[in-house]
């Protein structure tokens, strides 16, 4: 087994249960980790033989721009599009980082981590 990590995804979106959230929006790392197998990508250096990463950042991207309540269910949106659109995936992580959430206090994120 293998794995194809995307890390460290910078965003700018507006997800959140305040008013304030949906207007001003925030700071947010998505990270996915993909289960697979690319001994063949290894052995004939090529791309339809593994997990396109690019494939991977569009998912991401495009999710995360849909504006939701809770990071939580923009994660279960990613997890399902990556199962239903990427071949080759024998299990994924994706961890959303929410920057300095508004929850008054010190806190530099929160994170929601779904293994699916």
């Amino acid at each position: 087994m293998h794995t194809v990590e995307l890390n460290g995804v910078k965003l700018y979106a507006h997800h959140g249960c305040m008013p304030e959230e949906e207007k001003i929006g925030g700071h947010y790392l998505v990270d996915v980790s993909v289960k697979t197998d690319f001994s063949e990508a290894a052995a004939t250096d090529e791309l339809s033989e593994t997990v396109d990463y690019v494939v991977l950042n569009q998912i991401v991207k495009e999710e995360m721009s849909i504006r939701s309540k809770l990071i939580e269910h923009v994660g279960q949106r990613i997890v399902n599009r990556i199962k239903k659109e990427v071949s080759k995936v024998h299990s994924l992580r994706v961890k959303i980082t929410k920057i300095c959430p508004p929850i008054n206090g010190d806190v530099d994120n929160v994170a929601i981590i779904i293994e699916a």
